[in-house]
């Protein structure tokens, strides 16, 4: 009610069975707003707010972080995508 609302959202999108077009997206929101956002496409962080314009900028300096966010297309995304098609196709 009169509190805030923080959360972020994770998502991978692929239309292909070999996962070649996977994308990882991770948002960052606040009161039900997107601030700041990864997408694997870009390959960086974009700002949205005066906050996430900010935060952009110190991720996207930190190398550590820029490696971490894109290697979850691999570590979260494909390895995920992996078992659930597996387990799809187990039950056809």
């Amino acid at each position: 009610a009169n509190g805030y609302y923080r959360s972020r959202w994770v998502k991978c999108i692929w239309s292909s069975h070999d996962l070649s077009d996977m994308v990882f997206i991770d948002n960052r929101i606040f009161n039900k707003d997107v601030y700041i956002q990864f997408n694997s496409t870009v390959g960086h962080f974009v700002g949205y707010t005066e906050h996430g314009v900010y935060n952009a900028q110190r991720y996207n300096n930190d190398p550590n972080i820029l490696q971490q966010e894109r290697a979850e297309v691999e570590r979260y995304c494909k390895h995920n995508a992996e078992i659930d098609q597996s387990t799809i196709i187990g039950k056809s």
